[in-house]
């Protein structure tokens, strides 16, 4: 009896311990970069399939302030958020370096590039000579465009630059106000597509290796990842697992985004042509989900140095680590 009595005593502090650990889950906030759609749907599959719940995290998901996630990962407020290799490059540049850093890829190789009408020539970079170009003023920005035209044997001053801030780019080819839009095709290229838009495209990095940076990121406080390695670790593999599910499911994975987020039901038919498109860009070539090469990562940050596009010099490591994937 007294054995028993023992062995009882145990199992009543385990199922105890067990409870306190459930009713003590660790809270994470995760900030977006926009509004939800198809680049965070492994963040909403591990939610509804319980893949935190499994690693002990109780995560909230909140909108972006108007200064952007990095800010608010490297104040604390959030753990982790979203962000892209290009515009994480001046938050680590400069005197005061914010303390985040990238800790997983949401898609293996950049997607991004420009759309035009179909027809008009523009189906490669030389084409843009003579046709306007939808800018956002931002020298990285322009700095690539200029590349990427003059890598292909034009010349970037006869391209007209029209200041915009274009959010709506099938409304925007279609009415003619400009002629070429910087775009992620896994949405505004799918959304083409979906309003029958004909229309011609091409990648940057299919121009220049050196832009086949990593866009969008998981990013992570830097405190945060120093004093609970474990807990990040967590969250990075349980974050792992729903991107890899939504990959391997894009149909189902798009209906739980929608789910959700019930207002994206209204474009129901973009979202699932869009996590189609995007389920296969996840891992795409990878050996897993989340993984970066470093010699890709440290290209990019070499050229904005080399072009001066950073304030001071910028570590081209900086800002990113495999260290907590699984």
């Amino acid at each position: 009896m007294k054995q028993f009595g023992r062995i009882l005593a145990v199992c009543l502090l385990v199922l105890a311990l067990c409870g306190a650990a459930l009713a003590e889950n660790a809270p994470i906030t995760f900030v977006l970069d926009w509004t939800p759609n198809t680049n965070h749907t492994g963040v909403y599959t591990a939610i509804a399939k319980g893949y935190f719940d499994e690693a002990g995290l109780d995560v909230t998901v909140v909108q972006p302030p108007d200064d952007g996630a990095e800010v608010l990962v490297a104040s604390g407020q959030a753990q982790f958020g979203v962000s892209f290799q290009d515009t994480m490059a001046d938050a680590l540049s400069g005197d005061t370096p914010l303390p985040i850093t990238a800790v997983a890829a949401v898609v293996q190789h950049n997607t991004s590039g420009i759309v035009s009408r179909k027809g008009e020539g523009m189906d490669r970079p030389k084409g843009m000579e003579g046709h306007s170009y939808a800018t956002w003023e931002w020298p990285v920005e322009q700095a690539t465009v200029r590349q990427v035209v003059e890598a292909d044997g034009g010349d970037f001053s006869k391209v007209t630059l029209i200041p915009s801030t274009v959010t709506d780019e099938v409304s925007a080819l279609e009415s003619k106000s400009v002629d070429s839009i910087w775009i992620f095709y896994g949405w505004a290229g799918v959304a083409c597509e979906q309003a029958g838009l004909d229309i011609d495209y091409f990648a940057f990095a299919d121009i220049d290796p050196v832009f086949d940076y990593y866009t969008p990121v998981i990013i992570g406080s830097d405190s945060f990842l120093a004093e609970q390695p474990e807990t990040a670790k967590a969250f990075v593999e349980a974050m792992a697992k729903g991107y890899t599910y939504a990959a391997e499911h894009p149909q189902e994975a798009a209906d739980i985004l929608m789910e959700a987020v019930p207002e994206l039901k209204d474009s129901k038919d973009l979202i699932y042509a869009s996590q189609e498109y995007l389920s296969a860009a996840y891992i795409a070539d990878a050996e897993r989900w989340g993984v970066m090469d470093p010699a890709r990562w440290e290209a990019f940050y070499s050229w904005l140095n080399e072009y001066g596009l950073v304030e001071g010099a910028l570590d081209p490591a900086a800002g990113f680590t495999n260290d907590f994937l699984p």
